[in-house]
């Protein structure tokens, strides 16, 4: 399981070096991602992906949950409605209605979040808008504290923006 920290750097001159040392603990270029409020980054600091930068991910999740419930709601009408016949057509005819509603509400709430920021940002927004370059690192849950140490001992600049619990391991 990976915690994801979250550093403000005033300069990336503090995010390049911050990002080096992050590489000789031994943290892979792939965990660290730097966002900016909307200027560009230099090109040896890895950007945040879409995936990171707006709402896709709890679109999608909101977005599943809402089409289930439709679509069993459909589901059960048709059942209902229309003689169907035997108990596995109904059965049928629900979970396919389910499983419909699932993956149209979750690919049609992820199109309308692609276009919001991150809510999970919602506390860096006025650092970003400011110039300052929000760092997102990926680490095991048993070195949270020993890299939370490490940059606040070596850059004493950055304001230290918390971790959030519910990364997935997979990006």
């Amino acid at each position: 399981m990976r915690h994801r920290l979250f550093f403000v750097f005033p300069e990336v001159e503090n995010a390049r070096r911050a990002l080096d040392e992050l590489l000789l603990a031994r943290i892979e270029a792939r965990h660290v991602h730097f966002m900016t409020g909307g200027g560009p980054l230099p090109d040896d600091l890895p950007e945040a992906s879409v995936l990171q930068k707006t709402d896709i991910v709890s679109g999608a999740e909101h977005g599943m949950a809402a089409g289930a419930i439709l679509g069993l709601l459909l589901g059960l009408f048709v059942v209902w409605y229309f003689d169907l016949g035997s108990r596995s057509a109904q059965a049928t005819a629900v979970v396919v209605a389910a499983s419909a509603g699932l993956l149209f509400g979750g690919w049609a709430a992820s199109l309308v979040a692609a276009a919001l920021p991150n809510s999970r940002l919602k506390s860096f927004y006025d650092d970003l808008d400011q110039g300052r370059i929000l760092m997102m690192v990926d680490v095991p849950a048993s070195r949270v504290t020993e890299i939370e140490r490490l940059l606040r001992e070596r850059h004493p600049e950055t304001r230290y923006g918390g971790r959030d619990w519910h990364t997935p391991v997979f990006p």
